[in-house]
């Protein structure tokens, strides 16, 4: 029979955030692989993990998280983290990787996957949702994120402030991740486009370093790199407006 790979959102941080199915998918796999960076520090995903699963269960691999600019060296990052999970696979009925957030959302688990299914062909893969850290900081600063026929746009800021931009110039809302290295870029382009107002934006979502902020606090001090930013739609003509 072929082997399982179950990716697996374990959500932004907080451990009471990870669905039941999500649970159980890490407690019936055999081993659950999660990704760490080169300087091996504990992650979010880890940390999350433990709370379910014991940890001689759990499996380190290292990904080239961290890395934009050498595309060789996160290439090659990869090939090894993916070669790890093959051996794993080859040993093992049903393997999970759990990733902060959603799996199918700029997740690490899509290139495991594409990786996997050139080392270990007839490898079924599967997916659990996780909570987003949209979803989550939301929650915590009340910000809503969609009404009636209102779009919701949701840009990584490592593609560049001018993409945010764009994005704020057009109707809805717009959600902004991994923004922290250019909190001065994002505030300005909230700034120009008159959106700064309501936005919000919070790191370490459900952690003891939380911290959930009005944007126009924003200056030029660098923020975590998760941070995440909610530009909320702009909202005329009372309840139910957008309908």
């Amino acid at each position: 029979m072929s082997s399982r790979l179950v990716g697996v959102g374990v959500g932004p941080g907080d451990p009471e955030l990870v669905t039941v199915k999500g649970v159980n998918a890490l407690r019936e796999a055999d081993v659950v692989v999660v990704p760490v960076m080169d300087t091996m520090e504990r992650g979010r995903a880890e940390a999350t993990v433990l709370h379910y699963v014991p940890e001689e269960k759990v499996v380190r691999v290292v990904f080239a998280l961290n890395e934009r600019s050498d595309r060789g060296r996160r290439e090659a990052a990869w090939d090894a983290a993916g070669g790890r999970v093959a051996e794993l696979l080859r040993a093992h009925d049903a393997v999970a990787f759990a990733t902060i957030g959603d799996p199918n959302v700029y997740s690490t688990f899509t290139y495991l996957a594409q990786t996997i299914a050139e080392l270990v062909p007839g490898t079924v893969v599967e997916t659990v949702p996780g909570i987003t850290a949209m979803q989550d900081l939301a929650a915590r600063s009340g910000a809503v994120l969609t009404e009636g026929t209102e779009p919701l746009t949701l840009v990584p800021v490592t593609a560049g402030a001018a993409v945010l931009k764009d994005a704020l110039a057009g109707p809805g809302t717009v959600v902004a991740y991994k923004f922290g290295r250019q909190a001065h870029e994002v505030a300005e382009a909230l700034r120009e486009t008159g959106r700064l107002a309501d936005a919000v934006w919070g790191s370490a979502l459900g952690l003891p370093e939380e911290s959930v902020r009005p944007a126009a606090e924003l200056d030029e001090t660098p923020l975590p790199y998760l941070s995440t930013l909610i530009a909320p739609a702009r909202r005329e003509g009372g309840r139910g407006g957008k309908l």
